[in-house]
């Protein structure tokens, strides 16, 4: 028995309690690593894409919209619901596309990551868009965005001020300025502003 085996949980039973259009609801009955049986309720995702794009200037793109579950304007880095059957990639252009009206003709995955796996199985995947052709925003009708550009290291900022609160957000950002951003010219010395477009 390897290490990984030791821990897992064993699914004994799973009873639906909401379907909905993005999100699912079930409870599942599980046997723990030491026999004993215990209930766990899981919200079901069909995962997302996010995506930290940068201009020619090196700026990251970024939104700002309310969010009304945290009933806030928020800060973010465009993302969305991948659907059914549809390739990550793909995904990843068209939110983009959607919701800045940049549709990047350079883009490569960075990392995965889970939104909050203590009760939901959202799987995220990061990409880094580069080389940005300037288009039309395409967002759902529900959606009020504004897009901002804004130096990596102002982000950084914004994410040390808490101003930045976002969790895939911030894990976006710190990633790129401490795995990519300072291996690279991303990163600027001077202070600058983020600019609204």
């Amino acid at each position: 028995m390897n290490r990984e085996d030791s821990l897992e949980e064993k699914i004994l039973s799973s009873v639906y309690i909401y379907q909905g259009k993005i999100i699912n609801l079930r409870q599942d009955k599980v046997k723990l690593p030491d026999g004993r049986e215990t209930l766990r309720e899981i919200v079901e995702h069909p995962g997302a894409v996010v995506i930290l794009a940068l201009t020619d200037k090196k700026e990251i793109v970024m939104i700002r919209q309310f969010r009304k579950p945290a009933d806030e304007v928020l800060w973010e880095l465009p993302a969305g619901k991948v659907e059914p059957g549809e390739d990550l990639v793909k995904c990843a252009k068209r939110e983009l596309e959607e919701e800045t009206g940049y549709y990047p003709r350079k883009i490569k995955k960075l990392i995965t990551f889970f939104s909050t796996p203590g009760f939901c199985n959202e799987k995220l995947t990061l990409f880094l868009a580069e080389d940005l052709e300037k288009k039309n925003k395409k967002e759902d009708a529900d959606e009020f965005i504004e897009v901002e550009l804004i130096k990596p290291n102002e982000a950084l900022k914004l994410v040390e001020e808490n101003i930045i609160k976002d969790a895939k957000t911030i894990i976006g950002i710190l990633y790129f300025v401490s795995c990519i951003g300072l291996r690279s010219e991303y990163i600027v010395t001077k202070k600058e502003k983020f600019r609204r477009i």
